[in-house]
């Protein structure tokens, strides 16, 4: 049996301002209108083993988000998603290891894993069909397969893997992993033929990689054991925030990859791209003759080998050249296109002041739908509240403001102190400070409400919840 197991827990900082720590890179909405994530979960199903679970390993913050995300294709039966929630990010190794016991545990030491990293984008699903074909079979005669890309240029971002003799015709043992080298180290070994980049992309059958862990890195194993046998496990296995801490945070190259001895790599005959930076994601829109790129509404008078992505704003670009203009409705990047791997400079700078554009988007999306910050003053907040069919908020109440809800469409159910009453559209409810309240969308279709905060204060640390059934309490 073959189960993918998804890794999803990247910020890509270098694709602020869109790609946020709470709403990051695999969600970004790409030009033909999927996601990353999406498109990771489209080619795990094409080679999994009709019927198998999918497994995803993210962050408990983002686990709607994705629940939300598979449920847009689809060809993905929701009885077979399993999750692993981690509380805070331990790096891959960690992830992989629990996957690896909760798939032995289920399927047994033979079943075989593919590990994808949700934020990959391949086009070629055929070729890449073929060469996961190619690991699979690696992968069950013990060897720990990785995938190697051709490189087609000196790239220092990437680490690569040097290859050794050929096994069959499936691929070439693994000489060395070598880390991200300087530019004449990657130029050499691009002339060499001999280089792959290093995908972060694994094949494993379960009882070797567990095997080799034993021997590898054999804390980060007993570790993560210990910390499954804390954790409540359902369809969704949610890490014990202790036990989990305690694990070695180390990737999963470091920890098994470049210590074992019996490896493999298979060359990615598909089309690989992380998109990693604005540059990446650009190319994968059309340019003009000039080479101006446009998502959004844009205009461009003398200009060049520029990419403009907007919103509700139109964007005019005149006589300028070689620009990244990236357009949100709280957050503006202007850079050169030869700067794109300087931007997570920018978040970082961001991070140290405690800026909020670090964080959140004006439209923060929660279990229960999304709210979008309408006006935010000192004296006022106002949002726009969107609650899905079936969900509902939690019980609670606020020490510091008092928030005035009107419907704009569909029926809601509020509950103020111990009331509970319909609101219909046009119709408004009162809660005063220091007072217990919830709403629910009891319907099949969204509710949309506007919220008035007035007080002194509007964080959301004045939320105080005393039932809510997405386990925030």
């Amino acid at each position: 049996m073959l189960i993918p197991v998804i890794l999803s827990g990247g910020a890509g900082t270098r694709l602020w301002p869109v790609s946020r720590r709470l709403y990051p890179k695999p969600f970004m909405t790409l030009p033909d209108g999927d996601t990353l994530i999406g498109k990771t979960l489209v080619r795990a199903l094409a080679v999994a083993t009709p019927g198998a679970p999918v497994y995803t390993v993210t962050g408990r913050d983002y686990a709607f988000i994705t629940r939300d995300a598979y449920a847009k294709h689809p060809e993905f039966a929701a009885t077979r998603g399993r999750y692993l929630l981690e509380p805070s990010a331990r790096n891959t190794a960690p992830a992989v290891i629990a996957a690896a016991l909760k798939i032995q545990a289920r399927h047994g030491d033979d079943a075989l894993m593919l590990v994808l990293a949700s934020d990959h984008l391949i086009r070629d699903v055929d070729a890449f069909k073929e060469a996961v074909a190619r690991a699979a079979t690696l992968a069950a005669n013990g060897y720990l397969t990785t995938f190697g890309v051709v490189p087609t240029r000196a790239e220092t971002g990437y680490g690569y893997v040097e290859r050794g003799a050929a096994i069959g015709s499936e691929g070439f043992e693994v000489k060395r992993f070598v880390e991200k080298p300087d530019q004449a180290t990657a130029a050499r070994y691009l002339e060499s033929g001999g280089f792959y980049w290093n995908s972060g992309m694994f094949c494993f059958r379960v009882g070797t990689l567990i095997e080799t862990a034993a021997h590898t890195c054999a804390d980060v194993l007993a570790a993560t054991r210990a910390c499954i046998d804390a954790s409540t496990d359902e369809d969704s296995l949610v890490f014990d925030p202790e036990r989990f801490a305690q694990i070695p945070e180390i990737s999963i190259d470091y920890a098994l990859m470049e210590r074992a001895s019996h490896r493999a790599v298979v060359p990615a005959s598909f089309d690989w791209s992380d998109i990693g930076s604005w540059n990446a994601l650009s190319d994968l829109v059309e340019c003009d003759e000039v080479g101006n790129r446009c998502l959004g509404e844009a205009v461009f008078v003398g200009a060049a080998r520029n990419y403009v992505q907007g919103g509700k704003r139109i964007i005019a670009a005149v006589g300028v050249s070689d620009l990244m203009i990236i357009d949100t409705e709280d957050a503006l990047l202007v850079a050169h296109r030869e700067q794109s791997q300087s931007v997570k400079h920018v978040v970082d700078a961001l991070k140290r002041s405690q800026h909020s554009t670090t964080e959140l988007h004006t439209t923060v999306h929660r279990p229960w739908g999304s709210y979008t910050v309408l006006e935010d003053a000192p004296d006022c907040k106002v949002k726009r509240l969107t609650v899905k069919p079936g969900q509902v908020l939690s019980l609670q109440k606020h020490y510091r403001r008092s928030e005035h809800w009107t419907v704009v469409r569909g029926t809601a159910k509020v509950r103020v102190g111990v009331d509970e009453k319909l609101l219909h559209r046009n119709e408004s409810v009162y809660i005063p400070m220091d007072t217990l309240h919830r709403l629910e969308n009891p319907t099949d279709d969204d509710i949309h409400l506007i919220e008035v905060q007035c007080g002194d204060y509007f964080g959301e640390d004045d939320i105080v919840r005393l039932e809510d059934r997405y386990g925030r309490c």
